[in-house]
């Protein structure tokens, strides 16, 4: 049976702030994954030309404006991330925004960097699921 915070602490055990379970996944993935698309961005925005010789896509914009969409992106997802690992509702609630965000992001993107997209996609639904699941421990 769980103990109270109060119990634990008279008995001498540990407690803690940070978030545990899958939202401990979905938290650090979406940190890990905000670096990323920091890095992601960072080239859009330096080097837009790296991305050329992509074939006709219906989703060819400008790549300036891609990395500018990745690196607000890149901010969302890593202030969520950090936010989920303390177990934060509004954390979890923007980091699902964020997640579902970078999955429509990435699918637009697939043209330039198709691997790439497809991983983050999946990181990207794993995250929402993780993020939905969890349930705060009871008090």
């Amino acid at each position: 049976m769980g103990m109270t915070a109060s119990a634990e602490r008279a008995a001498g055990r540990r407690t803690t702030q940070w978030a545990e379970g899958p939202i401990l996944f979905s938290g650090g993935m979406l940190v890990i994954t905000g670096i990323f698309q920091v890095f992601t961005g960072v080239m859009a925005l330096a080097h837009d030309r790296i991305y050329e010789g992509t074939p006709g896509y219906l989703f060819a914009f400008d790549l300036t404006v891609w990395g500018w969409v990745l690196f607000a992106m890149a901010i969302l997802s890593i202030a969520a991330g950090f936010g989920a690992l303390r177990g934060l509702t509004w954390a979890r609630v923007a980091g699902i925004a964020a997640a579902a965000l970078s999955t429509v992001v990435q699918f637009m993107f697939l043209p330039y960097y198709p691997v790439w997209s497809v991983i983050v996609i999946v990181v990207d639904v794993l995250i929402v699921w993780g993020l939905a699941s969890y349930r705060r421990p009871a008090v």
